[in-house]
C-alpha cells in the first residue's frame, strides 16, 4: 500500500509538517518509502538499541486520547492509523498480541490519520469510530472495522455498514448518525492530524514507543516485542 498524502483538510490548515521522527538504525532508514501488505510480517531485524526520542513539543492531539492500559504504564505505544489502510489492518492483531502479553505494563493509544483521497472510506470510518466513542464504544468499533476491513473496503458506500456495526454494538443509532458529522468528532480527527504533522507522520501505520518512532521494519511481533522488553528493562519494570 502506497504511503500517501494525509487528510487534505488538515494539510490546508497546518501546511508544512513541523518535524520528523528518526529511525532506529540506518538499515531502517533505507527502507523503501511505499509500504505494502507484507510490510508488517516481512521486514528487517529489529535492534535492541534504544530508539531516538522525538520532540515533546508536539500538539497533544485529541483529549482524552483513545487508550487501552493504565496511564502510568512504563511503555506506551501510540499508533497513527487509517482504518482502510491494509498495513494498519496487519498491525491490528500484532498490537492485540502485545496487549495480552504485556498486560498493565503496556498502554496503547490510537490516533486518527485517515488518508484521503487514496482511501475513499477512511474519513467515514474515522468519523464512525469517533461517534461510537462518544457512546463509550470506540475500541469495539475500532476492532470491528479492522477485522472486517477487506469487506467494507470494496463497498461503494461503507456508511450503511458502519451503521450496521453501530447497531450490533447496541448504540443509539439516531445519536450515532448525528454524531458522525458533529463538530466534536471533526475536531478530534483534526487534532490527531495536527499532532501527526507536528511529529512528522507521513503515512500509516506510524507507531511511537514512549515518544520514539518505531521503524516500519520493526512492526512484526517478534521485533516489536524486543523493543518493548528493552524499554521495560530500561524502566526497571
Amino acid at each position: 500500500m502506497k504511503r500517501t498524502l494525509p487528510l487534505l483538510i488538515i494539510l490546508g490548515v497546518l501546511g508544512v509538517a513541523l518535524g520528523a521522527g528518526w529511525y532506529l538504525t540506518r538499515p531502517g532508514d533505507n527502507s523503501p518509502g511505499p509500504a505494502n501488505t507484507s510490510s508488517v510480517a516481512n521486514s528487517a531485524a529489529a535492534s535492541s538499541s534504544p530508539l531516538p526520542k522525538v520532540s515533546n513539543a508536539a500538539s497533544p492531539g485529541a483529549q482524552p486520547p483513545h487508550a487501552i492500559g493504565p496511564e502510568d504504564a512504563p511503555v506506551t505505544l501510540e499508533e497513527f492509523g487509517d482504518f482502510e489502510c491494509p498495513p494498519c489492518g496487519l498491525l491490528h492483531p500484532v498490537l492485540k498480541t502485545m496487549e495480552k502479553e504485556f498486560g498493565p505494563r503496556l498502554r496503547v493509544v490510537f490516533r486518527q490519520f485517515p488518508l484521503v483521497p487514496a482511501h475513499p472510506h477512511a474519513l467515514a470510518a474515522a468519523r464512525s469510530a469517533e461517534a461510537a466513542g462518544l457512546q463509550g464504544k470506540f475500541w469495539e468499533m475500532h476492532d470491528l472495522m479492522f477485522e472486517n476491513q477487506r469487506t467494507w473496503h470494496h463497498e461503494v458506500d461503507a456508511r450503511p455498514t458502519f451503521e450496521g456495526y453501530a447497531t450490533k454494538l447496541g448504540l443509539d443509532l439516531e445519536r450515532f448518525r448525528r454524531d458522525v458529522t458533529s463538530g466534536i468528532v471533526e475536531r478530534r480527527i483534526f487534532l490527531d492530524g495536527k499532532r501527526a504533522h507536528a511529529l512528522g507522520v507521513k503515512g500509516t501505520p506510524t507507531l511511537f514507543l514512549n515518544g520514539r518512532e518505531v521503524p516500519i521494519g520493526s512492526l512484526a511481533p517478534e521485533k516489536l516485542r524486543v523493543l518493548i522488553n528493552v524499554e521495560l528493562t530500561r524502566s526497571g519494570k
